[in-house]
């Protein structure tokens, strides 16, 4: 008996039947993920992000700060029309969110006004001593959770993460070449325009080192894809220029910090690779893992040797001894130990819930033990600098967040994705760069820096959703196939009659 099915339940079955067929995981083993507008737009926004936020002096001024703003709350608005269309609103459960809420939370418990009145130093009685400061920067630091959650989220397709990986290889090759260009040509001005009296510009940053942290993370890509065997043979000699090209012009801004953390990571590169393990998770054999030792040694040792030979012959002589020239032979720290000294006061004074987020430029002369005139806006370095702005909280949730990052990471290069893999642990070897570069700098006070760092952590730590991987399943004899999803069109006839 044939019974006839009104119009209205054909589209219900119709869209529960599309519905289960986007979200299943096909036998190939690829996600298949439904993309609406916003979100495209949403990933073309963190892509223009990485771009300007550099371009942008590093994003440091507050016109960048209020631009870079608005394009967290366009990523917002997209995410929102994202979920209306979707019918529910996408939230990664990637743990490493958790350590930033953690800081947000530091830095508004900082705003309470339950400082005594007889501890207060006229500024304000909340447990900030610079309010202001800390207003300013939880809301960068909102903004950057924003840009790294969404990343979590719209980076959820192997083309994608193709796209992210590629616009940021492209970009850094070609900052590379205009920090260069203009060290060459004009190298006392930021954009042969304006002109630097208290700093060493190079490229569009400010401050040269911040050139160099930015440098790391971009070389770990082509580095890393290259040390983990993720790139055809034809292309491996391209990567190699690209990552050798970004490597003459880190080493060309002097930034002693910059080249301990430019060789820390080719070293992470050739150790990790060298003790590599199979997508089965097995360890080579030992002569495997010799040959493979030996030839990640020869990598590492031919890139020294390409940048030192670069360096020569694009800066000469004089490029080596400036180099030299920046270690004092009376304070080789060039007055960072006195600043870590003073930092450690500071630490010893407020141990718990630290002076406040922001506040280090306000409260260093209180604790300064010379003239106490001079005002030191960072610590040059970020870990103790973390302790004195947030004190032993803030440092368990930045604890927190490296060792969740490097479990994480080391888990995503067990892939069976090769090319996943080698974005895994170039990610990796990028944040590891930097975090070697923190006890000499505050690289990661940059924003620029700061967001690609997020970023780089997030795909390190993708879940499946990017990995590209083919399983070939050979049906057994005398098994009967399984039948293949149903067509449009025959959905349509089979929904219009039940018998």
């Amino acid at each position: 008996m044939t019974t006839s099915v009104s119009n209205g339940e054909i589209s219900v079955l119709r869209a529960r039947r599309t519905q289960a067929l986007v979200q299943e995981p096909p036998r190939s083993g690829i996600y298949r993920t439904r993309h609406t507008l916003a979100s495209r737009f949403a990933f073309l926004v963190i892509c223009l992000a990485i771009v300007l936020s550099s371009l942008a002096y590093g994003t440091v001024h507050y016109w960048a700060l209020g631009l870079f703003n608005l394009g967290g709350l366009t990523i917002l608005f997209l995410w929102v029309v994202d979920g209306w269309q979707l019918g529910h609103l996408r939230v990664s459960r990637n743990l490493l969110q958790l350590p930033l809420l953690g800081a947000l939370m530091v830095g508004l418990v900082q705003l309470l006004p339950l400082r005594g009145v007889g501890s207060t130093t006229g500024l304000a009685q909340t447990l900030s001593l610079d309010p202001y400061a800390t207003r300013l920067v939880l809301v960068q630091l909102a903004t950057l959770l924003i840009y790294f959650a969404a990343t979590l989220v719209f980076t959820d397709t192997p083309h994608r993460l193709h796209l992210l990986v590629r616009t940021i290889m492209i970009f850094g090759f070609c900052l590379a070449i205009f920090g260069l260009t203009q060290s060459i040509t004009s190298p006392t001005k930021v954009y042969w325009l304006r002109e630097l009296n208290q700093s060493t510009a190079f490229g569009p940053f400010i401050n040269r080192h911040h050139f160099a942290g930015y440098m790391e993370l971009t070389i770990a890509l082509p580095l890393g894809l290259l040390f983990a065997g993720a790139i055809d043979k034809e292309k491996r000699l391209l990567y190699l220029f690209v990552a050798g090209l970004m490597g003459i012009a880190l080493v060309m801004t002097n930034s002693r910090g910059g080249i301990i953390s430019l060789v820390a990571e080719i070293l992470f590169f050739m150790i990790v690779t060298a003790v590599w393990r199979r997508a089965d998770g097995d360890l080579p054999l030992k002569s495997s893992r010799l040959r493979i030792a030996a030839v990640r040694v020869g990598l590492g040792a031919a890139l020294m040797v390409g940048l030192f030979v670069g360096v020569i012959l694009l800066g000469g002589e004089v490029s080596l001894s400036r180099f030299i020239d920046t270690v004092n032979t009376d304070d080789p720290t060039t007055g960072r130990a006195h600043f870590w000294s003073v930092t450690l006061e500071m630490i010893k004074a407020n141990p718990v819930i630290g002076t406040g987020l922001g506040a280090f430029g306000v409260i260093y002369t209180r604790y300064d033990s010379r003239n106490g005139l001079f005002r030191l806006e960072q610590a040059h370095n970020d870990y103790l600098q973390v302790l004195s702005d947030a004190g032993i909280l803030g440092a368990a949730l930045a604890l927190f967040f490296v060792i969740l990052l490097f479990r994480r990471a080391f888990v995503r290069t067990e892939s069976r994705d090769d090319f996943r893999r080698g974005v895994a642990l170039a990610a990796l070897g990028g944040c590891f760069a930097v975090l070697v570069h923190s006890f000499f700098d505050f690289t990661l006070h940059t924003t620029s820096n700061a967001l690609l760092f997020l970023i780089l952590a997030a795909m390190a730590t993708l879940n499946g959703r990017v990995e590209h991987v083919h399983r070939k399943r050979r049906r057994r004899k005398g098994q009967p196939s399984r039948p293949r999803p149903a067509k449009p069109s025959e959905l349509n006839q089979s929904a219009a009659s039940v018998v």
